[in-house]
């Protein structure tokens, strides 16, 4: 087995529990943490036997860029569960989502959540 890493994919969304975070919109970042057992040997050098990264992309800018979502956790969750449909030698994933303008009454860097799966 092997580990894919995805960092730092950008994507602006309208996700948050405020009616405001709905109207102006964000920019979301996205890790991606992908345990993968390879279908066939890796001597082989085929995508095939791999996940996609350029496809793996394209999934979560779906997901990230579609419906809204209250909590980033949830947008993590479903992230999750899709690579895990698509890419079928995929063992495990950690996703990393980070909301950079959360609107808390002070200042901070982001806000971020991780969400490994399968859940154990």
């Amino acid at each position: 087995m092997y580990v894919i890493r995805m960092k730092n994919c950008a994507f602006f969304a309208r996700h948050g529990v405020l009616d405001e975070e709905e109207r102006l919109g964000q920019r979301f970042y996205v890790d991606c943490e992908l345990t993968v057992r390879p279908d066939v040997g890796l001597e082989q050098d085929s995508i095939a036997s791999t996940v996609d990264y350029g496809v793996a992309f394209m999934e979560i800018e779906r997901i990230v860029t579609g419906k809204r979502r209250f909590l980033i956790e949830t947008l993590a969750l479903d992230i999750a569960k899709a690579l895990s449909e698509k890419f079928p030698q995929m063992v495990s994933s950690q996703i990393t989502v980070r909301k950079p303008n959360a609107p808390v009454p002070g200042v901070l860097d982001y806000v971020e959540v991780t969400l490994a799966w399968p859940q154990q």
